[in-house]
């Protein structure tokens, strides 16, 4: 369990005063000018030795992402802050963007030091428009403080920070496809290489990062890598937010220790699930586009990227969808399927077309309408797409159907039987 000394957000629910003085008041902005001084290898060499890993959903080693950029090179270097939050079920980017805005303003001037990079930009989602402009409030409390610009915190290092509003594409989550969104073009990913970090926005070296990866950033900076490592499990380490929703007794968004039982997770800071722990069905534990989870994995789960592959699935956003026995888990997946479908960019042809498909099995399906037999096409199709597309819409798309058939394959054959049973004794 996390020690309240160990939270880094302190203010994730906005009760306190959000202004530049008030976030100062709670810690952030001391020895901004101190950090710049150490230079831009102490920056990445801390990061690396935090253990910090990406918090959108990838889960790759932050401080490594870092030393890919090009130390002697002409051309700028970018940081691009992806604020695209628009996986189902995750509410965490938002919060800070609306209640610690000056965290994320402060970690993207350090990070951007420790990458060589002078200018930033934030991409919001378009729906964010107030989390935007909390987000513009604070950037602008900055620059007149002379913490950030021309000569950022009196450190000489100049630094510019920018807002673009999106508009609101899920594929634009995908740092490629947000970077050919930014340059003004359409949201569709890349083929890679090359890599952001060689040829990203505007074809210079560029770093795209969440926003919980750079908010994290200054207090990592402040109390040394080997703070951070301290917290979580090996190569799990830190803190991380948590935001579950679904059929518990008090949703929320959570800040607690990285491996933390999924069963402690819920009870100690949602009430539990609605009806007790036995009323458990399934939970989705990392945003809608990992595999569901059975209560009798919920019991052992840990929550951290090693500990939920262990059990088929992944920590991805860590957003925990928890559903009890009441939901019609077939009809749920049929709807994060319509999801997919309609969110695909339509670049990659097993994307494009089975997505579509899949949602249509699983409509028919869901209506009994199929047959037994179209359950294992539906997993194979599944399998064609999953690894085969260019970004990982494939994927996303595939694990939940994947995690349905594994695990409640039952529940999917009851429908397809009981509307052929119908049509038995109506024949009779």
């Amino acid at each position: 369990m996390l020690h309240d000394k160990d939270r880094i957000f302190t203010n994730i629910y906005g009760i306190h005063d959000l202004s530049l003085k008030g976030a100062q008041s709670r810690g952030d902005w001391d020895k901004t000018k101190d950090i710049i001084a150490k230079g831009r290898d102490w920056i990445v060499d801390e990061v690396k030795a935090s253990g910090l890993r990406g918090r959108g959903g990838a889960g790759f080693g932050t401080g490594m992402k870092w030393s890919f950029m090009p130390k002697e090179d002409k051309r700028p270097s970018y940081l691009v802050i992806n604020a695209d939050e628009g996986e189902p079920g995750t509410c965490k980017d938002r919060e800070i963007l609306r209640s610690e805005p000056h965290k994320l303003v402060e970690g993207a001037l350090l990070a951007s030091v420790g990458i060589g990079a002078h200018v930033c930009y934030v991409y919001v989602r378009g729906e964010f428009y107030r989390e935007a402009q909390a987000l513009q409030r604070a950037i602008d409390e900055a620059y007149e403080a002379g913490f950030i610009g021309k000569d950022a915190c009196k450190s000489g290092y100049a630094f510019d920070m920018y807002v673009h509003l999106g508009a609101g594409a899920y594929i634009c989550g995908e740092e490629s496809a947000l970077i050919e969104s930014l340059e003004g073009k359409k949201g569709q990913p890349r083929l890679k290489p090359p890599f952001p970090a060689n040829c990203g926005l505007y074809g210079c070296p560029t770093t795209v990062n969440n926003v919980e990866s750079i908010a994290v950033v200054p207090e990592i900076l402040r109390r040394g890598g080997a703070w951070f490592a301290g917290l979580g499990r090996e190569k799990n380490t830190g803190v991380k937010l948590f935001c579950i929703s679904g059929h518990v007794e008090h949703p929320c968004t959570v800040e607690e220790e990285m491996g933390i039982p999924m069963k402690d997770l819920l009870e100690k800071h949602c009430g539990g699930v609605r009806g007790g722990w036995n009323n458990l069905k399934a939970v989705i534990p990392g945003g809608s586009s990992v595999p569901m989870m059975t209560k009798a994995q919920c019991d052992v789960a840990l929550m951290d990227y090693d500990g939920l592959r262990e059990h088929g699935s992944g920590l991805g956003t860590a957003a925990v969808i928890v559903m009890d026995k009441s939901t019609d888990l077939v009809r749920a997946i049929t709807r994060l399927s319509a999801f997919y479908k309609h969110e695909s960019c339509g670049q990659c042809t097993p994307c494009r077309e089975g997505t579509g498909w899949m949602w249509r099995i699983m409509e028919r399906i869901n209506a009994g309408e199929a047959h037994v037999s179209e359950i294992d096409m539906l997993e194979n199709v599944s399998r064609r797409i999953e690894g085969h597309t260019i970004c990982a819409l494939g994927d996303a798309a595939a694990w939940p159907i994947q995690g349905l058939i594994r695990h409640f394959r039952d529940e999917m054959e009851a429908k397809i039987l009981a509307k052929a049973g119908t049509h038995a004794d109506a024949a009779e």
